[in-house]
């Protein structure tokens, strides 16, 4: 009987590309401008991806398309979200106002300055990463887009969902 051993380091090898974008814009407004200016159509998951620990899961709204005929899979991630914490007791700040806590959560902490993941899944060969960059960096509403260096991800088992 012949032994079959399988190495993860066989499955190691990244199957997609991530694309981090800094903006001001809503979620939804970014999935918008991206549909305007490349060849996809994202549409928003009804179903957040959970991030976190059994006892304190932060949901991160995300938008997919997939793309059939060419067999790429795109998905918008936002990387930050904001929770509010609850108070026991009010607190009032030095103009008398209200203050309220929150918490903030990210998608990949290593990353905490960008605002958005473009997760495309695909063959390497597929997709001309750099044609997408600029095409998104030429929407004004976006300050900056840029390929993210995989090996830089600490906490790869956030983009498996």
């Amino acid at each position: 009987m012949a032994i079959h051993k399988l190495f993860i380091d066989d499955f190691e090898e990244a199957d997609y590309q991530l694309i981090a974008i800094h903006t001001t814009l809503e979620n939804y407004r970014v999935a918008y401008f991206i549909n305007q200016n490349l060849p996809v159509l994202l549409h928003r998951n009804k179903k957040d991806i959970l991030i976190g620990t059994e006892k304190q899961k932060t949901g991160f709204s995300n938008f997919q398309f997939e793309d059939n005929k060419n067999q790429v899979f795109w998905t918008l991630i936002e990387n930050k979200r904001e929770i509010s914490l609850p108070q026991k007791s009010k607190t009032i700040n030095l103009f008398n106002e209200e203050q309220e806590f929150s918490n903030t959560h990210y998608f990949l902490p290593e990353f905490k300055n960008v605002d958005f993941f473009l997760k495309i899944e695909s063959d390497a060969n597929q997709i001309d990463i750099n044609k997408i960059t600029t095409k998104l960096n030429s929407i004004g509403q976006i300050t900056t887009v840029y390929a993210v260096d995989l090996n830089r991800i600490k906490t790869k088992n956030n983009l498996i969902f």
